[in-house]
């Protein structure tokens, strides 16, 4: 690996910094150094042409699932950051306190990605989630394990960065709040976020809104109805309002069954954007209809979000909620990743949770990613 690495010509989108123009990016000894027009550097230098690309810092995909072959819902984390430009996938309960030694060993160590993890409330995570079995694992709350959730959190704070809870009809059954309730004292006892998971009633979203604080996020936020953050005459409900005041972050997590394009153009209407973009990649909507993150920001493209604002709530908006400010940013002295993207013009058929179709006509692409300053190229997409 080159020391020193040149992006040479891209447009730079950094929201971070306010940045959006053709310029250059200088990542040296892993680290950004720089970013300007006609950067120059001694010594052993690579320089990439990116003229015609959009740089973006390393992408950020806040909701994911890549615990392989240790749950039945993971997938392989080099597929997303091979395939998808994506620098920093945060898993999201897909391993609880009792099996979380293995998602760590077995994976999180052994992949060149940086992989994050939200640790679940219940002891063993996400363990029966496929095509033929769904067990929703905070439906037994004999599996509640808080006591062990604070230990392995604690010795494990390096990469683990907050505490995950799925409540709702499919994930926990009719334990009602109760899940929540015992994830938010082990949240508090840690001083680390939640990141709550939400479908179908019980419980209600006005209720699980009330137990989040600032700083807690909540995934699946433009979720098809019931349980949605639309009001039935195209208004966003006041709790929901109420709940940003307070600073709850609104995460997409997009996923098998919890993302609604009726429900997104709504709250865009209302000027209510999310805070982050997230895929909720795992196995069953890796091949559709979330597939990654790039497509997820691709949807919100065609939905008319601009698209700084889409890059930002895949860089320096999850890099806040996971509280590690060196991500998601070139500001020098940052983490030397970026994400090499096209915008690619054309017609494109996307398709929500709940069936419909959007042809769009723009897509985002990736080109190429630097992982501590060293650069890889991207396949091809298989997707038109």
């Amino acid at each position: 690996m080159a020391k020193t690495l040149i992006l040479r010509g891209g447009r730079v989108i950094d929201p971070s910094q306010g940045l959006d123009g053709v310029m250059d990016v200088l990542i040296r000894d892993g680290k950004t150094a720089a970013t300007g027009v006609g950067l120059r550097a001694d010594g052993d230098v690579e320089v990439v042409d990116v003229t015609g690309r959009i740089v973006t810092p390393g992408l950020i995909d806040l909701h994911t699932h890549v615990y392989d072959k240790g749950t039945s819902l993971g997938v392989d984390a080099m597929r997303l950051f091979h395939r998808g430009a994506v620098t920093t996938l945060v898993d999201t309960g897909s391993a609880g306190p009792g099996n979380f030694p293995g998602f760590r060993s077995h994976v999180i160590e052994r992949v060149p990605v940086r992989v994050l993890a939200y640790l679940n409330v219940s002891f063993a995570g996400i363990y029966g989630f496929s095509k033929r079995i769904m067990v929703g694992e905070s439906g037994d709350m004999r599996l509640m394990a808080p006591i062990d959730t604070v230990e392995v959190a604690d010795a494990n704070r390096d990469m683990i960065i907050g505490i995950k809870v799925r409540v709702g009809r499919n994930a926990s059954g009719f334990s009602g709040l109760a899940p929540l309730q015992i994830a938010r004292q082990v949240s508090d006892r840690l001083g680390m976020p939640l990141m709550v998971h939400i479908d179908e009633p019980p419980p209600m979203l006005n209720e699980v809104l009330a137990l989040m604080r600032r700083g807690d996020v909540l995934t699946h936020c433009f979720r098809p109805f019931p349980n949605c953050a639309a009001t039935p005459d195209g208004k966003v409900h006041d709790y929901v309002l109420d709940a940003r005041e307070r600073g709850v972050i609104f995460d997409i997590g997009h996923g098998m069954g919890s993302f609604s394009f009726a429900i997104a153009r709504t709250m865009l209407a209302n000027d209510f954007p999310p805070d982050c973009i997230s895929s909720d990649v795992h196995a069953l909507c890796i091949e559709g209809p979330a597939f990654d993150l790039l497509t997820t920001m691709s949807k919100f493209l065609c939905l008319d979000m601009p698209l700084v604002d889409v890059v930002r709530a895949a860089t320096v908006a999850p890099a806040a909620a996971l509280g590690r400010p060196e991500l998601g940013t070139f500001k020098p002295g940052s983490v030397g990743d970026a994400s090499i993207l096209s915008l690619d013009s054309g017609e494109f058929d996307y398709v929500d949770s709940v069936g419909e179709v959007l042809v769009g006509k723009k897509r985002l692409n990736a080109f190429g990613v630097v992982l501590g300053g060293e650069y890889h190229s991207c396949p091809k997409p298989e997707r038109s």
